[in-house]
């Protein structure tokens, strides 16, 4: 049997679309690079349903060996906006306030690339709330291989394991935890979808309140 959710020693979240609102930064930069590369645009609904990996694992398989031609489109799209359309998501701000209080190990992993996730965390006023701030490019691969988990956690006291709970949006961040033998904890997003299939959340919460009533709980 599954052991069940415990208190969580330490969270590592997921960054876009768990704790700040970026789909419509990601689709503008991705519609511009598709556009600038001869492709057909994507729809919103299928930005959201396929970006998943990091720029340097996905944008291979998109562009072939044009790849880094296309990712100096995105970034210069990427760099005009980002920062000025950053939008938390409701409660996030309280949720990692009073997780940091109460004694929560907080870091971020995420497949966005490093300094500009440690650039929005600053803008937003919240990096002193995690332990490590951990996007694309700073382990040896990214999420969601498990190098990149084990240095988001590197600056913690704790190692992966269920008293780790790693929370986010998509189902990278389920197949991580499960690789890694950490909880997954499914933010925003409805645990029947199929990308959850094959690495099934322990539990699911619709916001971020009701993520911290849950832990507060205890």
């Amino acid at each position: 049997m599954t052991e069940g959710p415990r208190p969580p020693v330490a969270i590592v979240f997921d960054w876009d679309n768990t704790l700040v609102d970026t789909w419509p930064v990601i689709h503008e930069s991705l519609t511009a690079t598709l556009k600038a590369m001869g492709h057909e645009p994507w729809t919103f609904e299928e930005t959201r349903q396929r970006v998943r990996k990091s720029l340097r694992d996905s944008f291979p398989e998109l562009f072939g060996d044009r790849w880094e031609e296309a990712r100096g489109v995105f970034y210069a799209a990427f760099e005009r906006m980002h920062i000025e359309r950053l939008r938390p998501i409701e409660d996030a701000g309280e949720l990692l306030a009073s997780l940091s209080t109460a004694g929560v190990h907080l870091a971020v992993l995420s497949n966005k690339t490093g300094a500009y996730l440690r650039a929005e965390a600053a803008h937003l006023g919240w990096s002193g709330y995690f332990d490590s701030l951990i996007g694309a490019g700073d382990a040896a691969r990214d999420k969601p291989a498990p190098e990149s988990l084990h240095l988001a956690l590197a600056r913690t006291p704790v190692g992966p394991g269920l008293g780790v709970w790693i929370v986010g949006d998509a189902g990278i961040d389920m197949e991580i935890a499960h690789k890694t033998g950490c909880l997954p904890v499914l933010l925003h997003r409805d645990a029947g979808d199929t990308e959850f299939a094959p690495w099934p959340p322990a539990h699911c919460f619709a916001s971020c309140r009701g993520l911290l009533e849950y832990i507060t709980g205890w």
